[in-house]
């Protein structure tokens, strides 16, 4: 489709999954909505979308994604990450802190937040780490990078656990100042030592040590606890266990300002894959159990788990494609997250389309503390908008993708729905389900 004066219509899309309307873009907003888009004065002109028979979202919001640079561009870059969000029909990303350097200051948010920009897939949110160099000794300048231009609101270190108990109280204490969050990864290390997959039978008979469940169990219960305590906010990263979604269930219905996420993979993908000890599926936390993965369905469905989160975190090839006991940690998820989701929860009956939006875009942008980002789909909203064609079907090919790491864990595994346009302030990034071109402040386009 040729590039026009910045107005689109999106002509017939099914709102949340509901009825078919059409919705007007200009300027950046979305102009008018429904039968109002055939009488708005911008609408002549306009580039029309065929979209009868696509699903229309808010724009995916992921709250934990590793774009691995400053310091790792083997792995992913700023550009490539938020290419490859951009096909995922993300229009906002967090961007976690180990990096390196490590964005335990405001010139390194600063940093990303500039190359998100520069990018212009997609809204590049830093998140700062707690904790000076991820080290677990001194909280970092969370008020710095708060102040920043990046205004960082998510701190997290993770990767690597807060263990020390008076360091997690103060950071969630000093957050208080400044409406921030603080996104925990839930491991008590001297739990994990040496683990190598989730502790159970399959371990067992791999003779691999074993990542008990109560690791994670016990830190998110101390910290909703110490939540409590300071009356701050928490979030909870990629929980992985049913006995996790019950303490999280537990501190909700006692009113403590928890929220938690939960990742693709943790919702689709077991333990028993590790016998074939292939590395693609070595990931922190670990692949466990079916009980568990229908614990987390169950408890996303119901409101205890807030947002899925892809935990994107891309690996150069050498990194995974060795001993299982030598691997890296992580999968990559910006491109498949939504096709799982849909295949998980919309599929099998456990959510709609309305409730998709809600954990992947409107809570997401909600815990961040990003304004313009999960709105509804109305007039005068900003135009971050997703449409899905939910009847198709693709075979995931690592190959294929807009990421650098090829360390998908659905590689040749058929999903159902496939992203058609991304529109990102307006613009469309993504179009006929291939990249674009990226926004472009206004400022800057009239300067070119």
């Amino acid at each position: 489709m040729a590039e026009n004066n910045g107005t689109y219509l999106i002509r017939g899309a099914s709102i949340l999954g509901a009825g078919a309307e059409d919705l007007l873009i200009s300027d950046g907003v979305i102009a008018a909505r429904g039968a109002a888009a055939a009488t708005h004065p911008d609408v002549d002109g306009a580039a029309v979308i065929e979209a009868a028979g696509l699903v229309a979202l808010p724009g995916m919001v992921d709250v934990h994604t590793h774009l691995r640079e400053p310091g790792r561009e083997d792995a992913e870059t700023v550009e490539t990450g938020t290419r490859a969000a951009a096909l995922g029909g993300f229009t906002a990303v967090h961007a976690m802190a180990n990096s390196n350097p490590v964005a335990d200051t405001a010139g390194v948010v600063e940093q990303v937040h500039s190359l998100g920009r520069a990018a212009g897939w997609v809204d590049v949110r830093p998140v700062g780490a707690v904790t000076v160099g991820l080290a677990g000794e001194q909280l970092a300048e969370l008020g710095a990078m708060a102040d920043s231009r990046a205004q960082v609101r998510m701190f997290s270190d993770d990767g690597i656990c807060v263990h020390d108990p008076v360091l997690m109280r103060r950071a969630l204490e000093y957050v208080k100042a400044f409406d921030g969050v603080v996104a925990q990864h839930a491991q008590e290390p001297r739990l994990t030592a040496g683990a190598q997959m989730n502790e159970g039978a399959v371990s067992a008979v791999l003779g691999l040590t074993g990542w008990p469940a109560v690791a994670e169990e016990s830190i998110i219960a101390r910290d909703v606890l110490l939540a409590q305590h300071v009356d701050s906010r928490l979030h909870v990263c990629h929980v992985s266990t049913a006995g996790s979604v019950e303490i999280i269930r537990w501190a909700k219905e006692r009113g403590i300002n928890v929220t938690a996420e939960v990742t693709p993979h943790h919702l689709l993908l077991t333990d028993d894959l590790v016998r074939s000890y292939n590395p693609v599926y070595k990931v922190n936390p670990p692949l466990r159990t079916d009980a568990d993965v229908q614990a987390l369905r169950a408890g996303l469905a119901d409101g205890t788990i807030d947002v899925v989160g892809t935990d994107h975190a891309p690996h150069p090839s050498e990194h995974k494609e060795c001993e299982w006991a030598q691997a890296a940690m992580g999968m990559t998820g910006l491109e498949t997250a939504l096709s799982v989701v849909q295949h998980t929860m919309i599929e099998t009956g456990l959510m709609t389309w309305a409730d998709f939006a809600r954990v992947t875009s409107t809570a997401a942008a909600l815990i961040g503390r990003v304004a313009d980002q999960g709105r509804p789909l109305d007039a005068g909203e900003p135009a971050n908008i997703v449409l899905v064609d939910p009847a198709a079907r693709w075979t995931v090919d690592p190959a294929k993708m807009a990421t650098m790491g090829h360390n998908s864990p659905f590689a040749g595994l058929e999903l159902p729905g496939k992203v058609v346009a991304t529109f990102y302030k307006g613009h469309p990034t993504v179009l006929d389900g291939q990249l674009n071109t990226p926004y472009r402040e206004p400022s800057a386009a009239g300067a070119s």
